[in-house]
C-alpha cells in the first residue's frame, strides 16, 4: 500500500469519525469521504468495495446523503449504473447537517431531558433519596440548558444564513436593473 493510499484511508476514517460526532452513522462518513476524494463520479459497486460494507448499507446511506444534499446522483448517458459526486461547499454541508440535526432525534433528546426533570420533580420523595434526586435534577437542568442554548445557536445560525442569502439576492437583483 502506498503513502497515497494510506493518506486516503486515513482521510476516510476521519470522515467516519466526524460523521459519528455529528450523530450520523460512521459508514455515511466513509461513503462521503470516498466520493469526496474521487476525481470522477463513483458507482455503487466501488463504494461497496471501498467502504467494506454491504450493498444494502451503502444504498441506505446514499439515500440519506442524497436527501441531505451532501452527494448528488450523476447519470452517464448509455450506462445503467448510478454514479455519485460529493457536495464540496462546506458551508452548505454544515447548514444541511444542522437542519437535519434539527429534526426528530435531537428534538426528542431535548424533550426527554425535560421529561426526566419533570419525572424527578413529581417523584414521591419517600421512594427516593432526596440528595440523589436533587443531584439528578441539577445535572439534568445543566444539560437541558446546554441543549437549549445549542438549539438556539443553531436556529440563529440558520436564520442569519437564510437572511444573508435573501439580502445578497436582493442586492444582485437591484444591480441588474
Amino acid at each position: 500500500m502506498s503513502q497515497l493510499d494510506d493518506a486516503r484511508n486515513n482521510f476516510i476514517q476521519g470522515m467516519s469519525r466526524i460523521a459519528n460526532f455529528w450523530g450520523l452513522p460512521r459508514a455515511m462518513g466513509a461513503i462521503y469521504g470516498i466520493i469526496y476524494l474521487s476525481n470522477e463520479p463513483v458507482p455503487l459497486n466501488v463504494l461497496v468495495k471501498d467502504a467494506g460494507i454491504t450493498k444494502g448499507a451503502v444504498s441506505t446511506n446514499i439515500r440519506i446523503l442524497g436527501r441531505m444534499g451532501l452527494i448528488h446522483k450523476y447519470i452517464k448517458v448509455g450506462d445503467r449504473k448510478d454514479y455519485y459526486t460529493a457536495e464540496i461547499d462546506f458551508w452548505l454541508i454544515i447548514k444541511k447537517i444542522m437542519k437535519e440535526r434539527e429534526k426528530n432525534e435531537f428534538n426528542h433528546a431535548i424533550k426527554s431531558v425535560g421529561n426526566s426533570i419533570q419525572m424527578l420533580k413529581s417523584a414521591d420523595v419517600n421512594d427516593s433519596d432526596p440528595a440523589i434526586s436533587s443531584f439528578y435534577i441539577e445535572r439534568m437542568k445543566e444539560m437541558k440548558g446546554f441543549f437549549d442554548t445549542l438549539d438556539s445557536l443553531v436556529s440563529a445560525f440558520l436564520a442569519i444564513e437564510s437572511l444573508s442569502q435573501g439580502t445578497i439576492k436582493k442586492i444582485f437583483d437591484r444591480n441588474r436593473n
